[in-house]
C-alpha cells in the first residue's frame, strides 16, 4: 500500500479549534433548551394555578 499524497498533514491546532467550537455550540443549545423548559413550566403553572 502506498500513502495517498493528496492527504493534508494533521493540524492539531485546527482540530482543537473545531472541537471547542462544537462544544460551545452544544453548550448554548443545551442552555437554550433548559431555559425553554423553564419558561414552559412557568407558563403551565400560571395557567393551572
Amino acid at each position: 500500500m502506498t500513502e495517498n499524497p493528496n492527504l493534508e498533514p494533521f493540524d492539531e491546532v485546527e482540530y482543537r479549534r473545531r472541537q471547542r467550537s462544537r462544544a460551545n455550540m452544544m453548550a448554548w443549545m443545551l442552555g437554550g433548551l433548559a431555559i425553554l423548559f423553564f419558561f414552559i413550566t412557568i407558563a403551565k403553572i400560571q395557567i393551572f394555578a
